[in-house]
């Protein structure tokens, strides 16, 4: 009997050190993160993940998308957090509920891309705008994203109310990702606003030159955002805490700084003041 209840006692124990154990081989190590295709595009996420995962144990899994249907993914409940670059829209996502803390933390340019004899003459243009008002003018073929991306976003902003009407025949609203808009532009001799980094990072592929880069309307600020576990399910916090921590950390910063410099002679992001 002594025996038995021995044992007993024993498997007690082991059974408790086991279910101790179990809080810290149970914790989610995947991350979800919703992002705009520039960061994955352009190489840049590629290139980070792997030393993160490295530095925490955590595996992170990506989701590419507009800044759009990025953020809506998140409101679906199927991210962590969102890695985006729509200010309106990111505030509009924390207004509601969805986000905790809107945290910018880098930026590049949108430049506008098109054939290499600049049909529309805007290489001069001052800014965005006048470059798109000589588009117009001149009816040169432009494509626009058209899928209510975060580039989709800052062309309307720069369109102003001068925006082109549907039927239009040199303005193509094409309903597509960043890559795929520019091999059409490519293919059609066509304008388009484009990310720098996701340019430079097709740029082999393509018929095309930076007509106009850097305007003063042209900033392309990108924002981290942990989703509301207090209004989403299912949202791992503690991985969202830790991606958003290491991306805004130290050794992220300085690779970031570097990203693109041997490749390209120079850096495709840069770091939020």
């Amino acid at each position: 009997m002594k025996k038995l209840l021995a044992v007993l006692m024993a498997l007690a124990i082991v059974f408790t050190l086991a279910a101790c154990g179990g809080t810290s081989e149970n914790e989610n190590k995947i991350i979800r993160v919703s992002t705009t295709t520039s960061v994955n595009d352009s190489g840049l996420l590629p290139y980070l993940l792997p030393v993160f995962e490295e530095a925490t144990g955590y595996t992170v899994e990506v989701q590419s998308a507009g800044t759009g249907a990025a953020i809506q993914k998140a409101k679906d409940g199927n991210a962590d957090l969102i890695l985006v670059h729509s200010k309106a829209s990111e505030e509009e996502f924390i207004a509601e509920g969805y986000g905790v803390e809107r945290l910018p933390f880098m930026y590049n340019y949108f430049v506008i891309v098109g054939p290499a004899d600049d049909p529309a003459g805007i290489k001069d243009s001052v800014n965005a705008a006048e470059a798109f008002d000589k588009i117009e003018d001149t009816e040169a073929t432009f494509i626009s994203r058209g899928d209510e991306s975060g580039t989709h976003k800052a062309e309307l902003k720069i369109w102003g109310e001068d925006v082109p009407e549907a039927d239009d025949e040199w303005y193509i609203s094409a309903g597509q990702g960043m890559g795929a808009c520019l091999t059409m532009a490519s293919e059609k001799d066509a304008y388009c606003l484009t990310d720098k980094a996701t340019f430079l990072s097709n740029k082999a592929d393509l018929d095309l030159e930076i007509i106009l880069a850097e305007g003063e309307d042209m900033k392309n600020t990108y924002s981290l955002i942990e989703c509301n576990p207090e209004k989403l399910d299912g949202i791992n916090t503690e991985g969202a805490k830790a991606f958003i921590e290491w991306m805004m950390g130290d050794e992220a910063s300085a690779l970031i700084a570097e990203y693109g410099k041997e490749a390209y002679g120079e850096a495709l992001f840069y770091l939020a003041e």
